[in-house]
């Protein structure tokens, strides 16, 4: 069994994890966390999850927590600034890490790299397997198609994300720059006014806001009389759940370093 710790425990995707992990059969609820004066803190984990009994408690303080549950591996979904702070505590006592954050500051990402030379970390802006299928088919497509095609980013979220673009369509636009060979500087991230005609190398990353939308992502390639839109949508967290779970299992034992999905579902080469 592997003993895991999951961190934002009642959080939406930290509930998610909590009964996943419940629900495997080969991992072991070790620990979870919530912020300091969260009310799920003192809870049963399960309980404050909403998923069940799980006879673990939730604590405020992870490294109090690694101490007492012997953990193979913590699993964290809590943002950028805290996914840091606990990168920092695993690497202290040698626990490997999922992350699953996004919006890391270049400093935040430095730092999480630093804990990567200690520890081994699992670091993506989306665990589920199919969105990691489609970075790998993004980039195929774009260098089939070449200059002949315009290439758009649309991902739309639920109001209540925080960071915009999503790690996920940042990550879509860093394949389709080096598919085709071009840099951040041709990135649109907005447009208004008068803006001219579109430049033939610029990639465009536009985010929609609203309701309850898990996550959808969809590129587009825009030639002379056709078009192809590459799309995947999420209806339900477990899908990345999921896949933070493979990556769990993947991640225990393996040397220090930062790894990513690509490397969990043994892809080869760059996308």
């Amino acid at each position: 069994m592997i003993r895991t710790v999951i961190t934002g425990s009642a959080g939406r995707m930290g509930s998610t994890l909590v009964r996943l992990t419940l629900d495997a059969k080969d991992l072991e609820l070790a620990g979870a966390t919530a912020r300091p004066g969260s009310p799920a803190v003192g809870q049963d984990a399960g309980l404050a999850a909403r998923v069940g009994e799980a006879r673990v408690r939730v604590s405020d303080d992870l490294g109090r927590t690694l101490d007492a549950a012997r953990a193979d591996v913590v699993i964290d979904f809590t943002g950028a600034e805290l996914s840091v702070a606990h990168a920092e505590a695993c690497a202290a006592r040698g626990v490997a890490l999922v992350v699953g954050s996004t919006g890391f500051s270049p400093a935040q990402q430095a730092a999480l790299a630093g804990c990567a030379k200690v520890i081994p970390v699992v670091a993506a802006p989306n665990m589920s397997v199919g969105v990691n299928v489609v970075f790998r088919v993004a980039a195929e497509l774009a260098r089939v198609l070449g200059e002949g095609f315009d290439v758009e980013v649309l991902e739309a979220h639920h109001r209540m994300k925080k960071d915009a673009p999503s790690g996920t369509a940042l990550r879509l636009a860093e394949v389709l720059t080096a598919a085709l060979g071009r840099s951040r500087d041709d990135l649109a991230f907005a447009r208004h006014g008068n803006i001219g005609a579109r430049p033939a190398k610029e990639i465009g990353v536009q985010t929609l806001r609203g309701g309850d939308v898990v996550g959808e992502h969809t590129v587009f390639f825009y030639g002379e009389g056709e078009r192809i839109e590459l799309t995947h949508r999420a209806t339900s967290r477990d899908q990345f759940g999921l896949g933070a779970l493979r990556a769990a299992r993947w991640v225990v034992g393996r040397p220090p370093g930062l790894y990513d999905m690509a490397d969990v579902l043994g892809f080869q080469g760059t996308p």
